[in-house]
């Protein structure tokens, strides 16, 4: 390997470290296939449970519109509740719902 070459790698390297330490730290494999996982499993069952509440929602505001005489407060509720997000389960997201466990926070 040439100096120029070196020099190079070890430019990268400390590039890397002081710009992104986080991309740097050591994570158990374990866990972070367990939390794949769980996700990808969540998300098999959510999205289509979340495609049909907003479906139904849109149906059940429009419905709600016509009985009660054009009252769109009432309607804009219904979508409101049925269309906010998350459309989807991210690791983040179950962290947050779950609670953050101490035991892990300390180690890292």
């Amino acid at each position: 390997m040439s100096a120029r070459t070196q020099l190079a790698a070890v430019t990268m390297t400390l590039f890397l470290i002081s710009v992104s330490p986080a991309l740097l730290r050591a994570e158990d494999p374990i866990e972070k296939a367990g939390v794949a996982t769980a996700v990808s499993a969540g998300n098999m069952w959510f999205l289509p449970i979340k495609a049909i509440t907003v479906s139904m929602g849109a149906i059940s505001g429009a419905l709600s519109y016509l009985v009660t005489g054009g009252n769109t407060e009432l309607t804009q509720q219904i979508w409101r509740d049925t269309q906010q997000g998350p459309y989807i389960i991210t690791p983040d997201l179950a962290r947050t719902s779950i609670g953050q466990r101490p035991e892990i926070a300390d180690q890292k």
